[in-house]
């Protein structure tokens, strides 16, 4: 059974005005922010709050939840609640339902809002005062807050603000939040007492609403904590079907039976039954509206309209949001690289200034190459994240993120996804973390869920010094046709590569994983307007934050444990090392070139025989039979390990066990040493072409990256999709470097 016994809802709804409670049962005065989408709902939120705000997920849920908090003049708290966005309360959507639960207080660790502030846009009242007519229905006290009374003003309308208060008999404040007008309006409204709730003044049709009367009386019994509104709006949804997945589960099977009794005698009468809610409260609003609405002149054609008739044009629209993604794209890929270039050398700087002021031993290699380095790996991306969330806080904010979904949905739903999946995608060609992050912007969550599981599959700019090492090592510096270069040719293979396969699993895992028929893609359109800078900038400082409290945690914890594989058994000094040390020094002056150079050397191969005896190096010897089959050896098997931190820390890794020091893509040493590298049991090259060829489709489709799995923990507040996503693509990546690898060696290649 649904425990809803802590609803704080009076029993009549119409019993008159309440005191507004500062603190009943230690719980705090509760006030929910609801609305359509696209009706300025956030720019409300962020008006009544500030900076006072929190941002996580619901409890056991995806969807996320953002409170806050607003001190009264009597220095009063009121807790504040953003309602995720919906167009009814009709749990069918995860997002729906999580609204639907938020408004009767069904949601862990809350209570039942003590006032519904609900967002409406006065240029479309209608269509918007149906949600306000269903959060009535719930016997919640509501104020309407009458947003974007300018676009009403601009499209001819003029609308009688008393007289829609008094017909709907609930407080209405006009209002254009994104310029502060009748901000402190609502501010009063909400921190005075709140209003009363009205009575239903809609209807059925007489069959139906005696058949919902009696199964609400039937759930009298059942649910005596509700109010006798509230259990016959339940009995409403149960008859009419209206989010009957979500309802099924909450009442016992006789009152099913009876709910399909009633619906077999309403269809032997012919009566539509399942629309019989929507219709009776259209039949209400329409003359309410009529009432308090009046046309002073025909719409113009605004420039709304005139941007619109080019950005939503067939073939002008994708070019141009083709323009936009090259511009965000290009900025995420190449405008963050002097930032991180500067993160990079200050985590540097601080590595090695405690080296200098700590002596040498294990807590100075815990901190230095454990935590520091698990920290570098977590603020380097901070770059990255913030330029991306500025540009899509803009596109958010301007109206023209609803254009380019409008634009790319029907392309993007034969792959699984929703046209708001272009941008998280694109951006995952920088890198996957903010990509995944950004898909907080798409509203049903089997789209949402779909995209973060495919964004990894795009090659990200982690993977570069992976495939400059071995394409410079491997692909010969020719042309063909007299234009196009073979390595060049081959970088773009691998995009592309990562682009198909991320299109086909996006398919695939929609059809057979995530399963459900799409939803019908409603979204509006939203006039132009002047982005907020404001809050642009406090939503770019709030998913960095979440990002480095939340994901950095895990990170910071798996670069601890990589280290500690890396660090440990001690092997001690490689045999014969530090005899071959002191006849060094005892040769010729320490500070000579020659000596240097050659205690390098020795360094390198003091290192590359602590990673070979380390756990990591025993973990590549252990899995080397299983990746034989793909062309790798042990070492390489350590570099794949080794990039669980990043994946560019695989050319490092190579270069400690080549004994290259400071080896980077570049390299031209480390690309010698792995060309000549010559399996000593075989006597063959443990590289080949082929070998690289297999290594970098493993590249392309493996999920070699702690950072993305740790992101995606963090966004689907569940362990169970990371770990499918880690499973599915290391599958992936194995079954197609075996294909490479062993096709080609049938086929003569290698």
């Amino acid at each position: 059974m649904f425990d809803r016994s802590n609803r704080n809802i009076d029993p009549a709804p119409n019993a008159g005005p309440r005191k507004a409670r500062p603190d009943a049962n230690g719980k705090p005065f509760l006030v929910a922010i609801a609305g359509n989408p696209n009706v300025g709902k956030t720019t409300v939120f962020n008006q009544l709050t500030g900076l006072r705000q929190k941002v996580g997920n619901y409890p056991g849920i995806t969807v996320e939840r953002k409170t806050g908090f607003l001190t009264t003049d009597d220095n009063r708290r009121i807790e504040v609640v953003d309602v995720p966005g919906t167009y009814n309360l009709h749990p069918k959507a995860l997002d729906e339902e999580v609204a639907y639960r938020v408004l009767i207080g069904a949601i862990e660790g809350s209570h039942a809002p003590d006032l519904a502030v609900c967002v409406v846009d006065a240029a479309n009242l209608e269509r918007n005062l149906y949600l306000v007519c269903q959060i009535l229905d719930l016997g919640l006290p509501t104020v309407v807050a009458l947003n974007m009374m300018d676009a009403a003003e601009n499209a001819g309308l003029e609308i009688d603000v008393t007289r829609l208060s008094r017909e709907l008999q609930v407080p209405v404040i006009p209002m254009v939040a994104s310029k502060g007008t009748g901000i402190q309006e609502l501010k009063n409204a909400v921190t005075g007492a709140p209003p009363s709730c009205p009575p239903r003044r809609w209807h059925l049709e007489p069959q139906v609403e005696q058949e919902v009367q009696s199964l609400a009386d039937r759930l009298g019994t059942e649910l005596p904590e509700l109010t006798p509104a509230q259990r016959f709006m339940d009995a409403l949804r149960a008859v009419a079907h209206e989010g009957a997945a979500f309802f099924e589960t909450h009442h016992d099977q006789p009152f099913w039976d009876e709910v399909k009794r009633a619906r077999t005698r309403l269809e032997e009468d012919g009566i539509d039954y399942e629309r019989s809610g929507s219709c009776g409260r259209y039949a209400w609003l329409s003359p309410l509206v009529k009432k308090a609405v009046r046309r002073r002149r025909q719409p113009r054609r605004t420039a709304s309209d005139r941007v619109d008739a080019v950005v939503t044009h067939p073939v002008a629209g994708p070019l141009i949001f083709l323009v936009v993604l090259m511009l965000i794209f290009q900025s995420v890929f190449t405008a963050a690289v002097p930032l991180m270039d500067g993160i990079d050398f200050g985590v540097t700087v601080l590595s090695e200034w405690l080296e200098r002021m700590m002596p040498e031993g294990m807590l100075t290699s815990l901190l230095v190459d454990g935590v520091v380095a698990g920290f570098g790996a977590v603020i380097i991306f901070l770059p990255q994240i913030l330029i991306l969330f500025f540009f899509l806080g803009l596109m958010e904010d301007s109206g023209y993120m609803a254009r380019a979904a409008f634009i790319m949905d029907r392309l993007m739903k034969r792959f699984g996804m929703s046209g708001r999946s272009v941008v998280p995608l694109v951006s995952s060609f920088a890198c996957a973390v903010p990509g995944i992050m950004a898909t907080r912007t798409i509203e049903n969550q089997r789209d949402r869920l779909v995209t973060i599981l495919v964004a990894p599959l795009l090659t990200c700019s982690a993977r570069l010094p992976v495939y400059t090492l071995l394409i410079g090592a491997f692909v010969p510096q020719a042309y063909f046709l007299g234009v196009f270069g073979y390595q060049g040719t081959t970088l773009l293979a691998l995009y592309l590569m990562g682009i198909l396969f991320a299109v086909g699993a996006g398919a695939a895992l929609r059809r057979f994983v995530i399963r459900g028929a799409h939803s019908p893609f409603i979204i509006e359109l939203p006039p132009y307007r002047a982005p907020r800078l404001r809050d642009v900038l406090y939503q770019m400082v709030e998913r960095a934050w979440l990002f480095v409290t939340r994901a950095g945690a895990v990170i910071v914890s798996i670069s601890i444990v990589l280290w500690f594989l890396a660090s440990f058994p001690d092997a001690g000094s490689k045999p014969g090392l530090e005899a071959e040390r002191s006849r060094l020094l005892a040769a010729g002056p320490a500070e000579s070139a020659d000596v240097q150079s050659a205690l390098a050397a020795l360094d390198g191969e003091q290192a590359r025989y602590a990673v070979a005896h380390s756990y990591i190096g025993r973990m590549g010897r252990l899995i080397e039979p299983a990746i034989a089959p793909l062309g790798f050896d042990w070492k390489i098997g350590v570099a794949l390990i080794s990039s669980f931190a990043a994946r560019e820390v695989a050319v490092s890794a190579l270069g400690t066990i080549y004994s290259i020091q400071d080896a980077d893509e570049g390299s031209e040493s480390l690309r010698q040493r792995i060309i000549n590298d010559i399996d000593p049991r075989t006597g063959k090259p443990v590289w080949t072409p082929l070998t690289s060829y297999s290594l970098m489709v493993f590249y392309v489709l493996a999920c070699l990256c702690m950072s993305t799995l740790a992101i995606v923990k963090r966004e689907t507040n569940s362990w169970r999709w990371p770990l499918f996503m880690l499973g599915y693509m290391t599958v992936l990546a194995y079954v197609c470097s075996l294909i490479t690898f062993q096709g080609g060696r049938l086929l003569g290649l290698g």
